[in-house]
């Protein structure tokens, strides 16, 4: 039985239907949704005003506060309710961490950067590295 499941999300639109796929597959577990916001460093630039900010984990939130307004929106259209967690470093990695405190993993099959030829090349596929190497289930949401 699923009574806990972990869903990344970003700002793109599988995420959000992998967290509508988890609220209605599985009514009675409890969900939770990780916002991973990238390394904080000058070399990435989307990272960049967190190496800037005087409070890290405050700026990561404040990042990951317009996913989790999305995710709460859907959960709310379903009568449900979700927690919500901020990760910071590289996405698979952080959500592949999480995972094993978790029954599986549902994930959208595409993140929000997938046009972005040079940031895939970098760090490759989300979903499928998650998918790989995670230590639960992992579902897929087309």
């Amino acid at each position: 039985m699923v009574s806990r499941i972990l869903v990344p999300m970003d700002d793109s639109d599988h995420s959000v239907e992998a967290l509508a796929y988890a609220l209605d597959s599985f009514p009675e577990a409890d969900v939770t949704v990780l916002h991973v916001v990238g390394v904080p460093s000058s070399m990435f630039g989307e990272a960049t005003d967190l190496a800037l900010a005087d409070d890290i984990d405050e700026a990561a939130a404040e990042r990951a506060e317009p996913a989790f307004e999305r995710a709460r929106a859907a959960a709310a259209e379903r009568g449900r309710e979700i927690d919500t967690v901020v990760g910071i470093g590289h996405p698979a990695r952080n959500i592949i961490n999480r995972a094993g405190d978790y029954d599986t993993v549902v994930i959208g099959a595409h993140g929000a950067d997938r046009r972005r030829m040079t940031r895939r090349f970098l760090v490759g596929n989300v979903a499928e590295t998650v998918a790989r190497r995670s230590p639960v289930p992992v579902t897929i949401v087309r």
